[in-house]
This record gives C-alpha cells, sequence and structure tokens, in this order.
C-alpha cells in the first residue's frame, strides 16, 4: 500500500511537472487574435524561457508547432511531420541553413494559420536532415504581417490586402 502511495505521487509530480516544462516551452498553446479598426488582425506572443517564440497553429486544418524564423526563407518542415501531415514533394534544392547546406523538397500548403491570422498557399520546404517537433515559420509565411519585438513579447498584424 505504502509503495502504491509512493507510485501516485510520482505519477502526479511527472504530470505535473511535465505540463509546466510543456508551457515554458511553448508560452502560446492558445492564442487570441484581436481584430482591430479596419479589419486589421493582431496576436501577441510571448517568448519562451530560451529566447524564441513558440506558438500552436495549423498547417491545412492539421494542429501543428510552430517556431517563428525569421532567418528561415520559408516555412521548413522536418521530414517526419511532412509525412503526417501527407505533404507532396516537389522538386528538390540546395538551401544554406546555419548548419551549412541542406538538400531539401519544396512544397505548397494550401493554409496556414496561427491564431485566426490565416494564408493560403504558402510555400514551403521539406527538410530531410531537420528533426525537431516544430515547424519553423519562415519568411514566406511572415512577410506578409507586420511584426514588432518588444522585451518579452512579439506583436503581429495581418491587414485586410494581405488575406491571401
Amino acid at each position: 500500500m505504502f509503495a502504491l502511495m509512493w507510485l501516485g505521487i510520482f505519477i502526479f509530480l511527472g504530470v505535473f511537472f511535465s505540463d509546466i516544462l510543456d508551457k515554458q516551452n511553448n508560452p502560446n498553446q492558445s492564442i487570441n487574435t484581436l481584430t482591430l479598426t479596419n479589419n486589421i488582425k493582431e496576436l501577441v506572443l510571448q517568448r519562451n524561457r530560451i529566447g524564441h517564440y513558440v506558438a500552436n497553429g495549423h498547417i491545412n486544418s492539421q494542429a501543428v508547432t510552430f517556431m517563428l524564423d525569421t532567418g528561415a526563407t520559408d516555412v521548413s518542415i522536418p521530414e517526419a511531420i511532412a509525412r503526417k501531415l501527407k505533404l507532396k514533394p516537389g522538386p528538390s534544392a540546395i538551401y544554406q541553413t546555419a548548419n551549412g547546406p541542406v538538400r531539401v523538397q519544396i512544397t505548397q500548403l494550401d493554409k496556414v494559420s496561427l491564431g485566426d491570422i490565416t494564408l493560403t498557399d504558402v510555400r514551403a520546404t521539406i527538410n530531410p536532415g531537420y528533426k525537431s517537433d516544430e515547424i519553423l515559420l519562415g519568411m514566406s509565411f511572415l512577410k506578409h504581417l507586420e511584426f514588432s519585438q518588444r522585451g518579452s513579447t512579439l506583436t503581429l498584424r495581418q491587414y485586410p490586402e494581405d488575406d491571401k
């Protein structure tokens, strides 16, 4: 009985601290988008404990986790996630990354959403060398938004003319 009590305590602590660690890595698990005057959509993201902006979103209506990366030309998707999303790989290309050149496959995303900000026909790459559970949300998406950083927050705005 005593061993079962300790086992229960350890299971509870494991679940409790796992949730805390998830929120530290991704403080933007639930994003609220405001609609301002003139139909401008705005959302504010919080930086995570290591300085990145990580947020939940959707690709082709399937839930994914993004890490915003203004240094990435396109949305970059790990090969394992691309398979789960059933993305069609297109022609290959060589991209320069922080880790050197990498061969990727070009693909097109029908719909990408971050909160209520949604874009269609977004260029992306399938990267076989990128082993992560997060998708790099690069400039092929971000270039359609206005963004500003202040302190530990990043504000993104989508103007109506950029509703693709």
